[in-house]
């Protein structure tokens, strides 16, 4: 089941990263609801969310929270929200979404169109919050 993140996680397709580790990658996503919408992948290639091992499944969460955490403090917004919605790639995803209404949560919202500059600062800003 390769994947569009199976080749990001292996360097095929270049990402804005925003943290890794040996188990996890977070980019921010490339069309985006909002600025600093980022996510959250396990680097084990998995549909379903729900069918990781429940250790790996914990795993993924907690490094999500920490991604979170990054994201709250680089981008103002009242909250992060979190979506788990796993329509557009068959590879469990976590998305983390800066909100400042419940309509940045809307993912039938029309995507921005960021400049390389752009997600590169956005990058930046979370990687080193």
């Amino acid at each position: 089941m390769s994947t569009i993140f199976t080749k990001i996680i292996n360097g095929e397709i270049p990402a804005y990263k925003i943290a890794e580790d040996e188990h996890h990658l977070a980019f921010l996503d490339v069309m985006p609801l909002v600025k600093g919408h980022t996510l959250v992948i396990p680097k084990k290639e998995v549909d379903l969310i729900f069918d990781l091992e429940s250790e790996e499944f914990k795993n993924l969460w907690a490094f999500a929270q920490s991604v979170a955490k990054k994201i709250g403090a680089a981008v103002p917004c009242v909250r992060v929200g979190v979506a788990v919605v796993g329509l557009e790639v068959p590879h469990a995803h976590i998305h983390l979404v800066p909100m400042n209404s419940m309509q940045d949560l809307n993912f039938t919202n029309e995507r921005l169109k960021l400049s390389p500059e752009e997600f590169q600062g956005i990058q930046n800003a979370i990687a080193n919050a």
